[in-house]
C-alpha cells in the first residue's frame, strides 16, 4: 500500500467512525424520549432534541476556543515570547526556522509555536482551522532531537493542521461530553421514575402500558446503551486518534521527502519512557505519542485495539521505514 492509499484509507475508516458516533448520540436521545413515551403515554422528543442542541453548543464552543484552553492546560509559553527572554537560545531559532519551513511546503499559514516546560519529548497541534492554528512541542523534544529529526515532528503536526485533524478531534471531544451528559440524564430519569414506568402509577394507565412486553424490551435495550454508552464513545475517540497518527505520519513524510527522520525521532521518543506530566489526560490524543505512558499503546491484539490511543510506535516506525525502501 503506497502514501496515498494508505492517507484514502484512514480518511474512509475515520468519517465511518464520526458517523457511528453521531448515530451513538442520536440513539441515546430516541432512545430516551421512546422510553419516557412508554411510561407518559405521548412521544415528545425531549431527550433527541437535548442531545443535537447540548452537542452543538458545546462542539461550537471548543471550536471557537478550545485551541486556548488546551494551551493554557499547558501552560506553555508562545515561542516568541521564549525567544525574547532568551534571543540567542539555538533551539529556540532553529524551531522558528523548521515551523517555516514546514508551513511553506505545506502551503499553509504559519501557525503560532509555543514551548511547553516538560523534561519529556512530546508534541501536539490544536486549533479549528490552518488560518487558527497552533503547534506546542516540549522542552524535552527540542533538547533531544536533531533539526532532521525535529523537520519530521513538525512536518507530522503540520499534517495534523493540514488534514484538519486538529477540527475532527474537537468534534470528538465534544461529541463525548454529549454522550456523558445524556447518560447522566438518563440515569437521573430512571433513579426518580421518569424513564421505564416506574414512576407511572396514577398516570392514566402509564405503568400499564410500560408494562407490555415491547416496552419492557425497549427499555432494557436502551439502559443497556446507556450504561456502554461513555465507555463506546471513548472507544471510538481512541479508534479516531489512532487513525489519525498513521495518517499524519504519511503526510509528514510526504512533507519532508524523509520518512527516515521522522521514523528517527519516533524512536527517540520511543525511548523515553517518563510520562509527560505537563499534557493531561483530555489532551492525550492530540499528542504524537501519549503523554501518560500507557502500556497498552505498545501491545497489539484485541483489548489493546479497543483501548490504545495511539498505534504502536514499533508498527508506526517500521511504516515509515517502509516508505523510506528501508
Amino acid at each position: 500500500m503506497n502514501l496515498y492509499e494508505q492517507q484514502a484509507r484512514n480518511r474512509r475508516r475515520t468519517w465511518l467512525v464520526m458517523a457511528a458516533f453521531v448515530g451513538l448520540v442520536l440513539f441515546l436521545g430516541l432512545g430516551f424520549d421512546a422510553a419516557t413515551s412508554s411510561a407518559q403515554g405521548s412521544f415528545v422528543p425531549i431527550g433527541t432534541t437535548a442531545a443535537l442542541l447540548y452537542s452543538g453548543g458545546t462542539a461550537a464552543y471548543s471550536y471557537f476556543n478550545g485551541d486556548r484552553a488546551v494551551i493554557a492546560s499547558t501552560r506553555a509559553v508562545s515561542l516568541e515570547s521564549a525567544l525574547a527572554a532568551n534571543p540567542h537560545h539555538l533551539p529556540y531559532r532553529q524551531l522558528e526556522n523548521v515551523v517555516d519551513e514546514m508551513a511553506i511546503a505545506a502551503g499553509l499559514p504559519r501557525p503560532r509555536v509555543f514551548i511547553v516546560g516538560d523534561p519529556d519529548p512530546n508534541a501536539f497541534a490544536t486549533g479549528r482551522d490552518p488560518e487558527h492554528a497552533s503547534i506546542a512541542v516540549t522542552e524535552g523534544l527540542l533538547g533531544l532531537l536533531s533539526r532532521e529529526q525535529l523537520q519530521g515532528v513538525v512536518a507530522h503536526e503540520m499534517s495534523h493542521i493540514r488534514n484538519y485533524d486538529i477540527r475532527l478531534m474537537t468534534i470528538v471531544a465534544a461529541l463525548i461530553g454529549a454522550v456523558a451528559l445524556l447518560a447522566d440524564w438518563a440515569a437521573r430519569g430512571w433513579r426518580y421514575g421518569l424513564v421505564g414506568g416506574r414512576g407511572g402509577a396514577g398516570r392514566g394507565g402509564g405503568r400499564k402500558e410500560g408494562g407490555s412486553i415491547a416496552g419492557i424490551l425497549l427499555v432494557a435495550i436502551w439502559l443497556v446503551a446507556m450504561i456502554l454508552a461513555p465507555l463506546v464513545a471513548r472507544l471510538l475517540a481512541m479508534m479516531v486518534s489512532r487513525q489519525r497518527e498513521f495518517l499524519a505520519d504519511a503526510s509528514g513524510a510526504e512533507l519532508t521527502r524523509n520518512p527516515d527522520a521522522l521514523a528517527d525521532a519516533l524512536e527517540v521518543i520511543e525511548s523515553r519512557v517518563e510520562p509527560t506530566k505537563a499534557i493531561h489526560e483530555g489532551s492525550a490524543q492530540l499528542c504524537i505519542a501519549d503523554p501518560l505512558g500507557r502500556r497498552v499503546n505498545e501491545r497489539r491484539g484485541r483489548w489493546a485495539d479497543l483501548f490504545a490511543s495511539h498505534p504502536p510506535m514499533r508498527e508506526r516506525i517500521a511504516a515509515l521505514r517502509a516508505m523510506a525502501f528501508r
